[in-house]
């Protein structure tokens, strides 16, 4: 999967309040994390935040599918991560208060493992 460069620097300067913010290559794509813990991807021209079973019904409400890809034996849906629609991606104020949630939980699920 290809990512935009220019797709990846929006988001990047979408995301740029979040404290401690990092990106590195991650599995053909960009994994963006906050004080050590990723809590997102992004894939082709999508973003992706880290969901728990609490946060997930609110991206399926917003419409939302998690991250998937084709293998051999068919399609793998990852569940850990659910796009984040484009009018949030746009509007950086509710953006933020989903990567700070997305943070959240991956900080929380980090600490249980």
């Amino acid at each position: 999967m290809a990512v935009s460069s220019d797709f990846a620097e929006f988001v990047k300067d979408q995301l740029a309040p979040v404290s401690m913010l990092t990106s590195g290559r991650f599995f053909g794509g960009i994994g963006l994390s906050a004080g050590g813990v990723q809590f997102a991807m992004v894939m082709d021209h999508a973003l992706y935040f880290v969901v728990s079973d609490t946060t997930r019904p609110k991206y399926e409400h917003m419409g939302s599918g998690c991250f998937s890809y084709a293998t051999k034996k068919g399609r793998v849906d990852v569940k850990k991560y659910y796009e984040v629609p484009a009018e949030f991606r746009e509007d950086q104020d509710r953006l933020l208060d989903l990567a700070n949630e997305s943070i959240d939980v991956a900080r929380k699920a980090k600490k249980s493992k």
